[in-house]
């Protein structure tokens, strides 16, 4: 069993470490919320006081951070991951962050001595807790081959994309096809209401016909159907509408960046940007349905270059 150091314990990396607990490994984890800490060591993390405590002796670092520029400040900082640990550990990086973070990342790592990849998931906090995720992996094989016997307590699959920095491109576009699928789950969840259908019926058929997708059989925003559904628990966030709007923006970005036109996700981006706009934030991005049902007060388009919402602090020392 290995020892693993872990920087970021919110809703994903909690979970996530709770696994490799299980599994029997050492985990040692940071974060700058004592909350998150306290959850964390509940369920068998040992906690450290920062990153440099966290990474000592660590044969892996795992990091689950909320942005790009998280992520470069907990490595490239001071008293980060490449200051701290110790030359040839294993890094592996799972948040979900722009390109050219992800490719500093890589080079940094490199130039310092470390073995990285950049590891994002799939599968959200449903899936963290039960130890279900997809991993989607980019570096050189042999670093993923090496990261892949630490991630499988935490997995059902794990996929190897190439080349560094793949991981990030194929995170960024699954998120894209995703929030385009649940733009159009809430619209034909809307209209299939006002012309009479009953909400049940209506996902049983969708749910088995070409309508399907795994936002209408995991988000569907209606309550009273699947039983997953933030709906049910008005909107309580699952994944919120502000970090829906950030990976969104991801995509946005990679698409101006390589000349590819995105009229279809730029205009979901914009309504994810409506929701946040009109104080919803904070609430599952499945919330979307309220801007077709007319039960949320924003009509007003926001730009579709509209930024991010303000970053949160990283998680260093």
């Amino acid at each position: 069993m290995a020892t693993i150091g872990w920087i970021g314990l919110g809703n994903m990396g909690g979970p996530m470490t709770a696994n490799l607990v299980k599994a029997g490994h050492a985990v040692r984890g940071f974060d700058l919320s004592p909350a998150a800490l306290t959850a964390a060591a509940a369920s068998g993390l040992t906690p450290a006081t920062s990153i440099a405590d966290a990474v000592a002796g660590a044969d892996v670092v795992f990091t689950m951070l909320p942005r790009g520029e998280h992520a470069l400040a907990v490595y490239l900082g001071e008293g980060g991951v490449l200051e701290s640990a110790a030359p040839g550990t294993l890094l592996v990086d799972s948040s979900t962050i722009d390109m050219d973070s992800a490719r500093k990342l890589h080079d940094a790592a490199a130039e310092a001595g470390f073995r990285f990849v950049d590891a994002p998931v799939s599968g959200g906090i449903s899936g963290a807790e039960a130890g279900t995720l997809t991993f989607m992996i980019g570096g050189d094989p042999a670093s993923v081959a090496a990261a892949s016997v630490f991630i499988e307590p935490m997995s059902a699959n794990i996929i190897p994309t190439g080349a560094a920095t793949t991981g990030q491109a194929a995170k960024i576009c699954n998120n894209l096809m995703l929030f385009i699928n649940l733009a159009g789950a809430a619209e034909g969840a809307v209209l299939a209401d006002r012309l009479g259908l009953d909400k049940q019926v209506f996902w049983d058929i969708a749910s088995v016909s070409s309508g399907d997708s795994w936002a209408l059989r995991t988000w569907y925003p209606v309550a009273g159907v699947v039983p997953s559904s933030a709906a049910n628990r008005d909107f309580a966030p699952t994944f919120t509408a502000e970090l829906a709007n950030k990976d969104i923006n991801l995509a946005v970005a990679a698409a101006n960046a390589t000349n590819t036109p995105l009229e279809i996700g730029e205009h979901v981006q914009q309504l994810m940007q409506r929701l946040i706009d009109a104080g919803e934030g904070a609430r599952d991005c499945s919330a979307i349905v309220k801007l077709v049902d007319g039960t949320l007060g924003a009509t007003a388009a926001s730009p579709a270059a509209a930024t991010d919402p303000a970053p949160t602090p990283a998680p260093h020392a």
